[in-house]
């Protein structure tokens, strides 16, 4: 196999331990025609992701989220929480690292035998259409989406489409989400009502090209006149062509992407999936039993 493992680097003494203890594992049981990189988060590049067998992200949510947008639909990548919170009240929570030090050795030869749950993530994507003909589009967004207007004092003014329905909205911003990305942003940035209001209109099946929208703060009357462009899940894309001076599209809370009055943004959840591996549960599951609980 041809294997990428990927870091984050905090100096810690549990996570430097579980690193070693992670080389010491694989030394043990690949074999002398497996190859297997190690590489800091910080220092990876695109390229390192290419004609991967397996990716491993060693870490939390914040190091796969951060990373994710570099793998393809084709490469397989197992999250191994290199801090697990019901191992220490400080530690990472962890939602897609379903792997973990203590069954980290089990858990590679469950990859290896082939016998890995596969998971296959909807991710969200914007197109930015510039006024001068450019066309950009974004990294893929396994968790959500963000459009506003890069001075987060003034308002996001934009003409809003989808399907055979428009309007003039004026908001915080728009947030895009993932259905297994709900717990990243969306759910705290609605109400918990609006929020089971809106789940309400979830159907299991549409999961893997629906996704969630809600316009940010913006005034009651669009609330009740054009529901539809105020929270809504969908799986037709969403237009908006621009009325600000400058916004930008931050997919994931990483790299941001600036565009200018005029501009056309399209986002959908046609992005290519990942392919995430767990080994005891579905993160279907895993999600429905934390929803359970609460």
């Amino acid at each position: 196999m041809n294997i990428l493992v990927v870091y984050k680097k905090n100096f810690e003494a549990v996570h430097d331990a579980g690193l070693m203890e992670v080389k010491e594992v694989l030394s043990r049981i690949c074999s002398n025609e497996d190859l297997v990189d190690f590489k800091p988060r910080e220092h990876v590049r695109r390229a390192d992701f290419i004609a991967r067998d397996l990716v491993i992200v060693f870490g939390g949510d914040g190091t796969l989220t951060s990373l994710s947008h570099n793998i393809d639909s084709s490469t397989p990548v197992m999250g191994v929480n290199s801090h697990p919170r019901n191992e220490d009240p400080e530690g990472s929570f962890g939602f897609y690292m379903d792997s973990s030090i203590l069954t980290f050795e089990d858990d590679v030869k469950t990859v290896m035998a082939g016998k890995a749950i596969v998971n296959e993530l909807p991710r969200l994507q914007a197109i930015i259409d510039s006024t001068s003909g450019n066309r950009f589009t974004t990294d893929p967004a396994m968790n959500d989406l963000l459009i506003a207007n890069t001075h987060q004092y003034a308002p996001s003014k934009y003409h809003m489409r989808r399907d055979e329905q428009q309007c003039l909205q004026q908001s915080s911003g728009l947030l895009f989400s993932t259905w297994f990305g709900q717990g990243a942003w969306l759910r705290n940035a609605m109400s918990p009502t609006d929020f089971k209001s809106l789940r309400e209109h979830v159907n299991g099946d549409d999961v893997g090209n629906h996704y969630f929208v809600l316009a940010r703060d913006i005034a009651p009357n669009q609330r009740k006149n054009e529901p539809w462009a105020w929270a809504d899940w969908t799986a037709s894309p969403t237009t908006i062509t621009s009325d600000m001076h400058r916004g930008y599209v931050v997919p994931d809370g990483w790299d941001e992407v600036h565009f200018n009055r005029g501009a056309t943004i399209t986002v959908s959840a046609e992005a290519p999936p990942l392919l995430l591996l767990t080994f005891r549960t579905t993160l279907m599951e895993k999600l429905q039993k934390l929803e359970s609980t609460e």
